[in-house]
């Protein structure tokens, strides 16, 4: 069982994830201007690899951007790839 938490202040952000109640991850971000922010780093625990949290995370990105009308740069190597493999989130890409 996973749980996210959103982290989010003027400047910089992140979501972490939880796995059965342990943190297992995080993926970061900085805001540039009001509209978009730029994914900056995602990692996950070697002790939690292989269970897709990585994905989860950048999901969760995609989803905020898409209730709050804001805009995604996906500078992280993983959170790019993440993009490029799964076309259906590129309509949040800027």
């Amino acid at each position: 069982m996973t749980e996210l938490k959103h982290i989010n202040n003027e400047k910089n952000g992140a979501f972490e994830i939880y796995y059965e109640g342990q943190k297992a991850g995080e993926m970061t971000y900085k805001w540039a201007g009001k509209d978009k922010f730029i994914i900056d780093h995602t990692e996950v625990d070697k002790a939690f690899g292989g269970k897709g949290l990585a994905k989860e995370l950048v999901f969760a990105g995609v989803q905020y951007t898409r209730e709050n009308g804001k805009k995604i740069v996906p500078l992280c190597p993983y959170a790019k790839e993440t993009f490029e493999k799964n076309k259906e989130l590129q309509d949040v890409l800027f």
